[in-house]
């Protein structure tokens, strides 16, 4: 165990879950207190498939074996993965901190009874509307799938790039098809995630630090002059 932990030292971002757990808990708690419905016009024209709730599950299998994989091969993509779920995380946290947020779009009953809608009346009952914006559903979905493209062994193989695509894309409906979030929340959740694969993978640091030591020093030496 102790050679596990001084040749993954990496291990310790997992603690972030030490804080976000608990803080989305004490959120969950406060179902029953007054929050600001979310609702758009659209939110109504989208029919109820319980069948969604298939790729919905799968989130929970989906965004854990992105996580174990980029940890044991590689710690660079690992921690790249980790700061873009995470902050988007910890966005969702704040503002549903400030922002007390829900919606009312669960129906009340289900015309088919099977076990598909089965498995949706135990979702409703294991997870509140409240706390909804932006779909974290959402956001890790495109968090997994970009970490699945940029890696290097997984995006090459177009099995898995694809298949990962289909699943990301199959989450996201499920979101609204399940009536778990309105189109306002995957919006905002893809917009974040557009965002954080523009600030994860596709931007030089490096190139931009650079940029502004040279600002800065022109700066200097026209004060100089």
């Amino acid at each position: 165990m102790k050679e596990f932990f001084r040749t993954h030292k990496h291990i310790w971002v997992a603690g972030y879950l030490f804080i976000y757990m608990p803080w989305f808990l004490w959120l969950e708690s406060r179902a029953n207190q007054p929050y600001h419905v979310i609702h758009v016009a659209i939110d109504d024209m989208i029919p109820f498939v319980e069948y969604f709730i298939i790729p919905y599950f799968l989130w929970f299998l989906y965004v854990p074996i992105v996580f174990v994989y980029l940890f044991f091969k590689s710690k660079k993509q690992f921690y790249q993965y980790t700061i873009f779920a995470f902050t988007g995380m910890t966005l969702f946290l704040v503002i549903s901190t400030i922002y007390p947020n829900g919606h009312l779009l669960r129906p009340t009953e289900f015309e088919r009874q099977n076990i598909f809608t089965a498995c949706v009346q135990l979702l409703y009952q294991a997870d509140t509307s409240t706390n909804i914006f932006p779909s974290l559903h959402v956001f890790n979905s495109i968090a997994a799938h970009m970490a699945v493209v940029n890696n290097e062994s997984l995006g090459r193989n177009r099995w898995i790039r694809g298949g990962s695509l289909v699943l990301m894309v199959s989450i996201v409906l499920a979101t609204v098809c399940l009536k778990q979030h309105s189109m306002v929340d995957v919006i905002g959740a893809i917009l974040l995630g557009v965002i954080m694969d523009q600030a994860v993978y596709h931007t030089d640091y490096n190139a931009l630090r650079e940029r502004m030591h040279e600002r800065s020093r022109r700066q200097r030496k026209r004060i100089a002059v």
